[in-house]
């Protein structure tokens, strides 16, 4: 039995200011995928509403659910302050993975980032070979903040 899997035209990738409607639902979302309070992203969330930073955040949906989506925030964590803004909380539904969904996402940021005159751009992961096919490149090793573990720090420009 084949698995049915969504067209890439049914998908919609969105800002928050598109549809900040969404906010709560989205705030939720990224709790459950990684844990951090609500709270945490409802004020980050809040000011990007507001016009208070330019730092956006970023969705897929499909069938009017949120299969996809990521952040961006002034330090994800890490002790390289000096390395900002972050791209963060990026995640793909399981069922919607493969199918060019976080490509997009990054792509959407860092385009939105570009156009305000934001650049270059941040992540962290432990993910190898993942983030260089979409443009982001190696550039060092940070700590994490809670557990002083390394972790690969990427730039995109």
């Amino acid at each position: 039995m084949r698995k049915c899997v969504p067209d890439a035209l049914e998908y919609r990738f969105v800002t928050l200011r598109e549809c900040p409607g969404r906010k709560q639902a989205a705030a939720q979302w990224f709790h459950e995928k990684w844990g951090v309070p609500t709270s945490a992203y409802l004020s980050c969330m809040e000011s990007y509403l507001s016009g208070e930073t330019e730092y956006g955040w970023y969705l897929c949906l499909y069938e009017d659910a949120v299969v996809g989506g990521l952040g961006v925030i002034e330090n994800d964590f890490h002790d390289r302050k000096d390395l900002t803004p972050n791209i963060c909380a990026v995640y793909t539904e399981e069922a919607h993975r493969g199918r060019g969904v976080a490509a997009r996402l990054l792509d959407l940021a860092v385009g939105d980032l570009r156009a305000k005159g934001i650049s270059p751009v941040y992540l962290v992961t432990d993910h190898t070979g993942f983030y260089e096919r979409y443009g982001w490149e190696y550039l060092c090793q940070a700590h994490e903040e809670d557990t002083g573990r390394e972790t690969r720090v990427y730039v995109h420009t």
